[in-house]
C-alpha cells in the first residue's frame, strides 16, 4: 500500500512537472521569410490607416502574450540568408551561408522536425514557395548547397515526414552526364505520398491518405505560389495549407505533431521593394496563424504556437515627415504582375502604345491620377520612362523589350512607395532584428532577446523531442 502511494505521488509530480515546465503535444512554428520588425509594424500601420486611425489595429500574432526579438547572423556572416537561417531555426546551430542542414564542417545536423519524427510525432512542412527552397529544406534535407534542388527534393523520401505542401519544386528537371534524372513526382508517389494538385483535389481525394504532398494547382510553375495581392481562386494559400496540415497530422494520431509553415513570399516583397505586396503577405500569414490559434483554443494546455522569421529583407523603414501608407490599397497587383500587364499592353497595340494608353493602365492598376494624386515629379518620372522605352516603338522581337517593361513597372513602384513614405535601404537581406511571438505551453521560454538558433532549442525542450 505504501509502495503504491509513493508511486502515485511520483506520477502526480510527473504530471505537474509536465504542466509547469510545459510539454507541448502540438507545436506550430510559423516562419515569415524576410519578416523583420518593421514588416510587422508597417502592416499594422496599414490596417490602422484603412480604418482612418493611427496605430490601433493589431495583427493576431502581435497580441500573443510573449513578444520579443532575435538576431539572425550566421556562422560566417553578419547578414544571413535563408539556408543558414533555416538551418539555425531547424537545428539550433549556426552554419555558413548557403548550407542546408549541415554545420560549417559539412557534418549532418538533426532538425527539430526529424527529432519530432523520432519521438513518434507526425510532422508537416509547408511553404508558399517551392518545397525544395532553402527554408523548408533545412527541416528535412542535408546538402552542402541550397542550389542542389534535385538532391534536396529527394531528401523528402527518406525523411518519412507526413505532410509537405508548397509550390512544387524548383529545378525539377535535372541532368547528370547528359541523362535526364527521374521525375520527382513519381518517385515521391512511389514512397507512399498522395500527391494533391490544389486544395480542391486535396479535399476531394486525400481523405484516406496517410502521407500527403500538396502542391498548388498550377504546380508546373517553377516559382512560388502567386503573391496574395495577385491571387486567384485556383491558387493554394498558407491558410489552406495550415488547415490541410492539421487534417493530416491529427488523423489516427494520439502522440501529437510538429508543423513548420513558411510565409515565403514576404521575402519576395522585400527583395523587390514592393510594399503593397509585402503588407498583404504579412496579413496572409496572420490569417494562417488564426487557424492555428483556433486549434490552440481547443487544446490550450497541449499546444504551442511560435511565430518568427529567418532574417529581414529590404532594410524597410517607414515615414519621413509622415506616413501615408493607406495609399498602398490602390496598388492592385505586384510589380512583377504589373510588368506583365505592360508587356500585354505593348503587344495589344502592336508596339504603338501611347502615353495615354500607359496612363490608363497605371490608373487602373496603381490608382495613379485617381486615388493617388500625382506630383509633377512623379508624372515626369513615369513619362521619362515611357519615352525611354515604349515610345521608341520597338518590335516585339527586340531583346531590350523586357527591360523596357521592367523599367516602367519599377518607376511605378517607386512612385507609390514614395507617396506612401516607405523607404528601402537594400534589395537584399539585412542584419535587422526579427520579431518572435509565442503563445501556449512553455511560452515563457521565449520572453528574452535571443538568436534564431535558440528558438528550436526551446521547442525541443518544451515538446521533449
Amino acid at each position: 500500500m505504501k509502495k503504491q502511494f509513493i508511486i502515485s505521488i511520483f506520477v502526480m509530480m510527473f504530471v505537474c512537472l509536465q504542466v509547469v515546465c510545459g510539454q507541448a503535444k502540438y507545436v506550430f512554428l510559423f516562419i515569415g521569410d524576410g519578416m523583420g520588425v518593421n514588416q510587422v509594424n508597417i502592416t499594422e500601420a496599414y490596417l490602422s490607416a484603412l480604418k482612418g486611425e493611427r496605430g490601433s489595429a493589431s495583427l493576431l500574432m502581435t497580441q500573443f502574450p510573449v513578444a520579443t526579438m532575435a538576431s539572425t547572423f550566421s556562422a560566417d556572416s553578419e547578414v544571413t540568408e535563408s539556408a543558414a537561417a533555416g538551418t539555425a531555426l531547424a537545428s539550433g546551430q549556426k552554419t555558413n551561408n548557403g548550407y542546408i542542414g549541415v554545420d560549417p564542417a559539412l557534418n549532418r545536423l538533426e532538425s527539430l522536425a526529424e527529432k519530432a519524427k523520432k519521438a513518434g510525432k507526425k510532422v508537416g512542412i509547408a511553404t508558399t514557395v517551392t518545397i525544395n527552397h532553402a527554408t523548408p529544406a533545412a527541416f528535412y534535407a542535408h546538402q552542402r548547397s541550397r542550389n542542389m534542388y534535385y538532391e534536396i527534393a529527394l531528401d523528402i523520401i527518406p525523411s518519412g515526414m507526413d505532410f509537405f505542401a508548397g509550390a512544387g519544386f524548383a529545378n525539377r528537371d535535372m541532368y547528370f552526364d547528359n541523362t535526364k534524372a527521374p521525375d520527382l513526382f513519381p518517385l515521391i508517389e512511389k514512397a507512399g505520398y498522395f500527391i494533391a494538385k490544389g486544395y480542391s483535389d486535396f479535399k476531394a481525394n486525400a481523405g484516406n491518405a496517410k502521407k500527403v504532398l500538396l502542391v498548388h494547382e498550377r504546380w508546373e510553375s517553377a516559382g512560388g505560389i502567386p503573391y496574395a495581392i495577385d491571387r486567384s481562386d485556383r491558387d493554394l494559400t498558407l491558410p489552406q495549407m495550415t488547415e490541410a496540415a492539421i487534417d493530416i497530422l491529427t488523423r489516427d494520431n494520439k502522440k501529437g505533431f510538429f508543423v513548420m509553415l513558411e510565409a515565403g513570399q514576404i521575402d519576395g516583397g522585400g527583395h523587390s521593394n514592393d510594399g503593397a505586396a509585402l503588407v498583404r503577405e504579412v496579413m496572409d500569414l496572420d490569417e494562417a496563424v488564426k487557424i492555428a490559434y483556433a486549434f490552440y483554443m481547443k487544446y490550450p494546455k497541449e499546444t504551442l504556437i511560435v511565430i518568427a522569421a529567418d532574417h529581414e529583407t529590404g532594410g524597410l523603414t517607414a515615414g519621413t515627415d509622415d506616413l501615408r501608407i493607406s495609399i498602398l490599397k490602390n496598388q492592385k497587383m505586384s510589380t512583377g504582375r504589373l510588368h506583365g500587364r505592360i508587356r500585354d499592353l505593348f503587344v495589344s497595340k502592336d508596339g504603338n502604345a501611347t502615353w495615354d494608353d500607359l496612363k490608363n493602365l497605371l490608373s487602373e492598376t496603381m490608382g495613379f491620377w485617381k486615388e493617388v494624386p500625382m506630383r509633377w515629379i512623379d508624372e515626369k518620372a513615369l513619362r521619362d520612362a515611357y519615352e525611354e522605352t515604349m515610345a521608341k516603338k520597338r518590335t516585339s522581337s527586340d531583346p531590350k523589350l523586357f527591360n523596357d517593361y521592367a523599367l516602367i513597372a519599377e518607376k511605378a513602384k517607386q512612385v507609390i512607395n514614395e507617396n506612401a513614405r516607405l523607404g528601402w535601404s537594400t534589395s537584399s537581406h539585412s542584419a535587422g532584428y526579427i520579431p518572435v511571438f509565442a503563445i501556449g505551453v512553455g511560452q515563457d521560454l521565449f520572453k528574452s532577446k535571443m538568436h534564431i538558433s535558440d528558438i528550436p532549442k526551446h521547442i525541443i525542450k518544451i515538446a521533449n523531442y
